[in-house]
């Protein structure tokens, strides 16, 4: 079973309802239905609370956590195995990129896999990584 990794740009737009909110819900659909592995690093995880909190409310985060809880993703921790932190410091190292996209990039570099994603400050890594191009605003 292939595995993708989400960042939270692909899940914010799917909860706004952006052009991007079909793709996504199609890939959580396969996902669902075991055709395919969803990651999301918990550092984007936050991402979307802290940015949930901050544009509308903590309750409002409070919800969309347990949404994200609801669905076919794998919220994947940094832990003691410093794999994936070693390379979100690399990327954020060498390329300018906010710290939380280089851990979505990271995961999926460590685990090779497809990013997806409609964030343009991914495009910096297209010779690193294999991105999924999700539809922007």
């Amino acid at each position: 079973m292939a595995t993708k990794v989400l960042d939270s740009w692909a899940l914010i737009a799917f909860f706004e309802d952006e052009p991007a909110a079909e793709a996504v819900e199609k890939l959580l659909a396969q996902a669902a239905a075991d055709k395919h592995k969803l990651l999301l690093s918990v550092v984007n995880w936050g991402e979307i609370y802290y940015n949930t909190m901050r544009e509308v409310s903590q309750e409002a985060a409070e919800q969309k956590a347990q949404e994200i809880a609801t669905l076919p993703i794998d919220i994947v921790g940094v832990g003691d195995d410093l794999t994936i932190a070693r390379q979100a410091a690399i990327f954020k190292a060498t390329h300018k990129m906010s710290y939380a996209d280089c851990f979505a990039a990271a995961l999926a570099k460590v685990k090779n896999s497809e990013l997806l994603t409609g964030d343009p400050e991914f495009k910096a890594l297209e010779k690193e990584i294999k991105i999924n191009w999700l539809p922007a605003k």
